[in-house]
């Protein structure tokens, strides 16, 4: 498959301020965010259950609006839902009545493309996530690593700009996970779509990201913006390095307080700010 050389891809948050519920029910789940992501970025978002980083890929995507502040994507505001901005979930939405081959192209399907053309681009981004002769498979027939992959194939064969993934790997055994990682990183290499990835996982946090936002308990703020300098490609001897653990050490203080700014910060690679960084050719 060719690769996606775009520019597309950058986010502007501004003072984004967002309240879930009705009436007596209603509660702020962020407050005050205010972040800029470069086209290309490969973004975590850490925090704590219930700090609004589900609540943030929603607005992200469309379906959620603001109270206060602005949300935009390469200049124009985020007003509702588009395929540019693809969301992948923990548990699979997959049709069960559709091939694999059809599940992935249905959104190409909608949008009027003939058979013979959305099924050429499904059976490409099929091999990009490594699924080449499942096209004719059940989704019922799969693994959930496999359909998993399945549901990124079916979101990158529009070619969004964003790439909004909530917990994606949350539900799979501890292999398929870190397999997963590296197929993802696999693919963000060859299309270098702008990825905004929700974990609550430190480790898989800082073996995937190039930054990483750290958000406090509800309402959820980010106390920590830290730029991810390991080289790439990144295998798994990455996270017996002395550096990664120290940044997962400052990661859990960070989490383990209800603000963050009364730990020292560190510099992106989880050393002493005092300490000179190696420059990594990446």
């Amino acid at each position: 498959m060719s690769v996606m050389q775009t520019p597309e891809g950058r986010i502007d948050i501004r003072q984004l301020s967002i309240v879930l519920g009705q009436g007596s029910q209603a509660f702020e789940a962020v407050q005050g965010l205010d972040c800029q992501v470069e086209a290309g970025q490969f973004v975590c978002v850490l925090g704590p259950s219930g700090c609004g980083k589900s609540t943030l890929l929603g607005a992200l995507a469309g379906h959620l609006q603001p109270r206060t502040g602005t949300l935009s994507v390469d200049g124009l505001s985020v007003s509702g839902p588009s395929p540019q901005r693809g969301m992948v979930f923990q548990q699979h939405t997959l049709f069960p009545w559709r091939t694999v081959r059809d599940n992935v192209a249905f959104g190409l399907k909608m949008r009027g493309l003939g058979k013979a053309e959305r099924h050429r681009a499904a059976d490409e981004i099929l091999a990009l996530v490594g699924l080449e002769g499942f096209a004719g498979h059940w989704p019922d027939q799969l693994s959930g690593g496999m359909q998993q992959r399945v549901e990124i194939a079916r979101v990158l064969v529009n070619r969004p700009r964003l790439l909004l993934m909530d917990e994606p790997f949350g539900a799979l055994d501890a292999l398929t996970r870190l397999n997963m990682q590296a197929l993802l990183l696999d693919i963000w290499t060859r299309i270098r779509t702008t990825v905004v990835f929700v974990t609550h996982d430190i480790d898989e946090a800082l073996f995937l990201a190039d930054r990483l936002l750290v958000m406090s308990p509800r309402p959820g703020r980010i106390i920590e913006d830290l730029r991810l300098d390991f080289p790439r490609p990144r295998t798994t001897e990455l996270v017996t390095r002395p550096e990664f653990s120290r940044l997962k050490r400052h990661c859990l203080d960070l989490l383990r307080h209800e603000d963050g700014r009364q730990l020292p910060r560190l510099n992106p690679l989880g050393l002493p700010p005092e300490t000179s960084l190696p420059r990594f050719a990446l």
